[in-house]
């Protein structure tokens, strides 16, 4: 089945894509001090960033400028700032280099499902719920293994807790991917068969 998207614009010079935009700007910044061992900077950074990240939202809602890019920018922010922190954190012993592999190869197979989709004529597949439970862990556990890091006597408490959300979130990014490496699957046999038309958006497997 595949469904057409209302009420998202082209636009680019939108407010809220202007706030996406400076906080894909803060990302370097946010990697510097991470990788410097200046978790409270970085934490302030991140905090900004998380706040324009809510108010671009509400914005983008409450004005009416949902757009396409704003749709492209959010997600990949927040990805940015996940794997900004693991290689910070993994240039600093913090944590193994196998986490930092296992979320970048997950992004990898959804390039690659990209790829298979548009050779289909079909866009990205709709995030899952899944998806998002996944990044709201990381993007969760990442961020309380750093507050332990800024702040030592909060350590015995953050890291275990911080490892616990950030291995859970690692496991439901690739459940999420096997997820979408199904359903694009289905999409591609099913458009071989019926040849049906292509659209610019799917909708999620159930």
């Amino acid at each position: 089945m595949a469904e057409k998207r209302t009420g998202v614009s082209d636009r680019i010079w939108t407010l809220p894509n202007v706030l996406s935009m400076l906080r894909l700007l803060l990302v370097p910044v946010f990697l510097v001090l991470v990788v410097l061992g200046e978790y409270v900077p970085a934490l302030v950074v991140l905090i900004v960033a998380s706040l324009s990240d809510l108010l671009d939202g509400y914005l983008a809602r409450r004005l009416d400028q949902v757009t396409r890019l704003g749709q492209l920018l959010d997600p990949a922010a927040d990805r940015l700032y996940i794997f900004a922190a693991l290689i910070g954190l993994a240039a600093n012993d913090l944590v193994p280099w196998w986490i930092v592999v296992v979320i970048v190869a997950r992004d990898l197979l959804l390039v690659v499902l990209g790829v298979v989709l548009a050779n289909h004529g079909y866009g990205p597949l709709p995030v899952h719920q899944l998806g998002k439970a996944a990044t709201f862990a990381l993007f969760t556990g990442l961020p309380v293994i750093m507050l332990g890091l800024a702040f030592p006597v909060l350590q015995p408490v953050s890291e275990p807790f911080g490892w616990a959300v950030t291995i859970w979130g690692a496991f439901l990014y690739w459940w999420a991917g096997v997820i979408y490496a199904i359903e694009t699957a289905r999409v591609v046999r099913e458009t071989r068969v019926s040849g049906a038309p292509a659209s610019d958006t799917l909708e999620p497997g159930g």
